[in-house]
């Protein structure tokens, strides 16, 4: 299935290079944005999986509505609804 967690990855492996580059004098703060990095990597990863998780329920149960209404005999239906408009003499 498609995933975007190497994409993600990819960003965020270079947010992290940028933090430890511009702030490599200053390890404390180097850590406090890494963290952040981290959390923020875990929230996009978790978010994306929902998404993805949602969208594939949504599309499975929209196929199997399809799916039901092929089956239903409409010719039956008209006849039927025809035959109601019949007058017996």
């Amino acid at each position: 299935m498609f995933t975007l967690d190497p994409a993600i990855d990819l960003i965020q492996t270079g947010k992290k290079n940028f933090v430890n580059t511009v702030f490599a004098h200053n390890s404390t703060i180097a850590d406090a944005l890494n963290g952040f990095v981290d959390a923020q990597t875990e929230y996009t990863k978790r978010a994306m999986k929902a998404g993805t998780d949602s969208a594939t329920q949504i599309a499975s149960e929209a196929t199997k509505l399809t799916q039901d209404a092929l089956k239903f005999n409409y010719w039956k239906a008209a006849e039927d609804a025809m035959k109601s408009f019949n007058v017996k003499k």
